[in-house]
């Protein structure tokens, strides 16, 4: 019996040892994946450019960083040509760009039509062309950003709730009235208050995302109407201007001021904590760099020809108030992105 237990357990130990080796042999051939040499090998030396409206913002700050984290492990060049605002400069930098060929332009548009015909030259000549956050007439490749129209809508049904039985005297702090942010938000302002015909807007005008041109209207206002009890503004950013305006007439609290923006944590979370802001619709630029990243990666992988596809990735929003505020994922820091 004992010769028998022996040899069985020999036998057992020995069939172990053929599967561990047959197991070893196996996990050294490896089934090679097909798609990613063919991936790294499209992106892999080529290059992407950005053309912001300004570098000098947390948004288009923020929107590079973004962008240079996702791609340059892929052995891809990120590079910005900053117009600083003029959009001259930044018309001279797209044509320039176009005949540097680089695979893809991201591009910050000031306004619906000045380089509507340039992207369309670009795609033409197989560069895509990534629209971000303020569109032009021309639909390009693709369009990553906020859906304005959505931002006019929420951010006037806060101040419209805001306003119950109180005076129903508003005012709306545009953009540049030629952006298509300020265009598209005015027109779900519209959306809104077409269902609310007590709401009276008592001033409708432009700051053109200026903090000092935005101040000195809403002083006015404040002035003119004192018992104004909310007011929409078009960008965190410019309504810097608006929520001091307030503060200064002692209506913080009195006077509901919504507003959107990138949801960087000094401009939206702190300015909600302390009262600037009571809403702040963000549209959240660590993901639309992710995603503006991706849509590159998908072009230049599947071999896609510039032009051929239009598509569009609407930033999903996050409201900020002071519930959340405190939170430490609901805002995003510049520092972090850019390390």
């Amino acid at each position: 019996m004992k010769r028998v237990i022996a040899r069985t357990v020999a036998a057992a130990a020995c069939g172990l040892g053929l599967a561990l080796a047959a197991g070893t042999a196996l996990a050294q051939k490896g089934l090679d994946e097909p798609f990613q040499a063919q991936f790294k090998s499209a992106l892999s030396g080529k290059t992407v450019a950005y053309i912001p409206v300004s570098m000098n913002f947390d948004l288009t700050e923020g929107w590079f960083a973004g962008v240079k984290k996702e791609l340059e492990p892929y052995g891809m060049k990120v590079i910005v040509r900053d117009p600083n605002w003029s959009t001259n400069a930044g018309a001279q930098a797209l044509t320039t760009l176009i005949s540097e060929k680089p695979a893809a332009i991201i591009v910050h548009n000031p306004d619906v039509q000045t380089y509507a015909r340039l992207m369309q030259r670009a795609e033409a000549e197989g560069i895509h062309i990534i629209q971000i956050n303020m569109g032009s007439v021309y639909r390009s490749s693709a369009f990553v950003g906020a859906n304005w129209i959505e931002i006019g809508e929420r951010d006037t049904e806060a101040v419209v709730k805001a306003c119950e039985g109180k005076s129903n005297k508003i005012a709306i702090m545009q953009g540049a009235l030629s952006a298509a942010a300020s265009a598209y938000t005015l027109k779900g302002v519209e959306n809104v208050l077409a269902k609310h015909p007590q709401i009276k807007v008592v001033s409708s005008q432009a700051a053109d995302w200026d903090a000092a041109k935005a101040k000195g209207i809403a002083q006015t206002v404040l002035k003119q109407h004192p018992d104004l009890c909310g007011i929409v503004g078009f960008w965190d950013g410019m309504d810097i201007g608006t929520a001091a305006a307030i503060k200064e007439a002692g209506l913080t609290g009195k006077v509901f001021l919504a507003t959107s923006g990138g949801g960087e944590r000094k401009g939206a979370c702190e300015l909600v904590k302390n009262g600037s802001f009571d809403l702040n619709l963000s549209y959240d630029v660590p993901t639309q760099a992710a995603d503006m990243a991706g849509m590159i990666k998908w072009l230049l992988s599947a071999g896609v020809k510039a032009g051929s596809v239009k598509g569009s990735i609407y930033t999903t929003l996050v409201p900020i108030t002071k519930e959340n505020a405190s939170v430490e994922s609901t805002c995003w820091n510049l520092g972090d992105l850019k390390k």
